[in-house]
């Protein structure tokens, strides 16, 4: 669903960059609190491996994304990611997870446009971000409290966001189209093949969900909370249990296995996966073409990339250089993204010290 050059015009591009721009500043600020997970109950000395984890589910996003799967004839669809990063890491750390992806691809892969960067970070970050969280934590409450009502959860939550998305992008091409096309059947277009595609999103990101919380829900933000505490009877009452558990070591505690885990599996899946994916236009390119919406589509900025079409320039072998660039696009992505969270942590670590009263006696 990235939408190029020219299918926007210029003042609404430059109106959602303005809002991207303002929901990448205030999730810049909301990430801080749920990057620093010490405030957790036996977070310790894991806190400083959250940000690794927000880099991974990023590189995981890019890695999927390249998987286009087939949902109707001549149509195929990719994983948005944006309930999915929401679900692991958080609503504000999702924003920053999959904007983070979609610069790199811009900018590198020459997929999706670079004046219409701030369209789709509106449409498939922010989006999906959310509402598949808002619907989410409402499921959530309503709903048992178990690790299958969270995976349910998701699903439902990574169903809707995706029509939602597709709504969005309507809109604004309602206002800012450069073709002279019916919006009413670009919307009925738009929604009836992004609810097919949802249902792969959603399938994506409940086994994905699902196998993090079988192995680690402390690691899920959107399952913090689940496990109830133990109830004793006294004198006829229910009553909480008290905490006697020992702290869990800190080598227990440790991610690490999960990151190489989910890195390994980033890397298989663009790196050989990807080969077998669905060469059929996604979604809205689909759309565009039948209904003329990309008549006055743009060449890309970087389409001279060593890495446009995801593909590495003068290799001739189409596995071979579909596999490097998906390799090498994991690569950047987990460092890039892994950056750009460990700084955002570091950042309110320092303005806490900055923060703190100075002890009795001292002088700053």
């Amino acid at each position: 669903m990235h939408a190029p050059d020219g299918f926007i015009d210029v003042p609404v591009s430059a109106a959602a960059g303005l809002l991207a721009a303002g929901a990448i500043a205030v999730s810049l600020r909301g990430a801080r609190r749920e990057l620093d997970d010490t405030a957790r109950p036996g977070a310790g000395a894991g806190a400083e491996r959250t940000a690794p984890l927000a880099g991974l589910v990023a590189a995981f996003i890019f890695a999927v994304q390249m998987l286009n799967f087939p949902v109707a004839a001549g149509t195929s669809g990719h994983l948005l990611g944006g309930a999915l990063a929401a679900i692991l890491v958080g609503p504000y750390t999702g924003v920053l997870c999959v904007s983070v992806v979609l610069m790199l691809q811009a900018v590198l892969f020459a997929d999706g446009g670079l004046t219409a960067l701030g369209v789709n970070i509106t449409t498939m970050a922010i989006t999906t971000t959310v509402v598949a969280y808002a619907l989410f934590r409402g499921l959530v409450k309503v709903l048992p409290r178990s690790r299958r009502s969270v995976t349910a959860a998701s699903f439902v939550a990574a169903l809707v966001s995706v029509p939602a998305s597709a709504v969005v992008f309507t809109l604004l091409y309602a206002v800012g189209g450069t073709t002279d096309v019916s919006i009413g059947k670009v919307a009925t277009a738009m929604v009836g093949v992004h609810v097919l595609i949802g249902l792969g999103e959603a399938a994506i990101t409940a086994l994905t969900v699902g196998a993090v919380i079988a192995v680690r829900p402390d690691l899920v933000h959107g399952a913090r909370g689940l496990r109830q505490r133990l109830k004793l009877r006294v004198n006829g009452e229910l009553v909480d249990a008290p905490e006697t558990a020992e702290p869990v070591p800190a080598a227990a505690r440790s991610p690490r296995k999960v990151w190489i885990a989910g890195l390994v599996t980033s890397l298989v899946l663009a790196g050989f996966v990807s080969f077998y994916a669905s060469a059929d236009p996604d979604g809205l390119e689909k759309v565009a073409a039948d209904h003329g919406i990309d008549q006055q589509a743009e060449e890309h900025a970087v389409a001279d990339s060593p890495l446009a079409d995801y593909g590495v320039k003068d290799v001739d072998d189409a596995r071979l250089s579909g596999g490097l660039a998906g390799v090498i696009g994991v690569g950047v992505t987990v460092v890039a993204g892994t950056g750009v969270f460990w700084a955002v942590r570091r950042r309110r670590t320092t303005d806490e010290q900055a923060e703190a009263p100075s002890p009795a006696g001292t002088s700053v």
